[in-house]
């Protein structure tokens, strides 16, 4: 994991203040490039998110995108900060994401952006923002607009895991795969399948800002 060594703390009270009273001025549409770090081939997803966004609803974002469940842990790593949902004061620069939106967090996304989902042997991404869009007339819902490959189950222990997997699937006889197959409800799972029209069909039954 990348540090950089910022000056991002002076953003929370701001932060905190507008997830509690939206600004008039609308925030921007970003696009942000969403990668699996260490997948091979990548697995990546490009999305067009509102900057009214909290960092807890980006989270619902992501897992929809990556078709996992959320009943895991995860947190981001922004700046120099963690974000989650366990953090209860800003005791050793951890804060909770459900006061920070996407908006005040720019600069530091710039930086450095990373999200973790069920920490240990679990999945890291990396976040990029490619561009900030000026807002659109009508409010907008978080979509896909670009990516490849499917997620990996999330049960999968990690990347390490999920090459184990793909190398089962394409070898179903060798007598190691059979037994991780069978320890893996695989019904319907395609590798190679990225569906963007049903991750934005899923998108846009999710409640967001307006």
């Amino acid at each position: 994991m990348t540090i950089i060594k910022a000056r991002f703390g002076e953003h929370h009270s701001k932060s905190t203040a507008r997830a509690e009273k939206k600004e008039d001025t609308p925030a921007p549409l970003y696009q942000l490039h969403v990668s699996l770090s260490f997948s091979d081939p990548v697995i990546w997803r490009r999305l067009l998110v509102p900057g009214e966004l909290t960092l807890q609803q980006f989270h619902r974002v992501l897992q929809v995108c990556m078709n996992w469940s959320g009943e895991f842990n995860h947190q981001f790593y922004i700046g120099k900060v963690f974000y989650s949902t366990s953090a209860s004061s800003t005791e050793g620069m951890r804060f909770h994401e459900a006061n920070h939106l996407l908006t005040d967090l720019e600069e530091a996304v710039r930086w450095c952006c990373t999200y973790i989902y069920d920490a240990g042997e679990g999945w890291e991404h990396e976040i990029i923002l490619e561009e900030a869009l000026p807002a659109e007339k009508k409010p907008a819902s978080p979509r896909v607009i670009d990516g490849e490959w499917a997620a990996p189950p999330e049960s999968v222990d990690g990347v390490h895991g999920y090459t184990e997997l793909l190398y089962a699937l394409e070898n179903p006889q060798d007598e190691k795969s059979k037994h991780l197959l069978q320890a893996h409800d695989l019904t319907g799972f395609d590798p190679y399948l990225f569906d963007k029209e049903a991750i934005n069909t899923e998108l846009e039954k999710c409640i967001w800002p307006q």
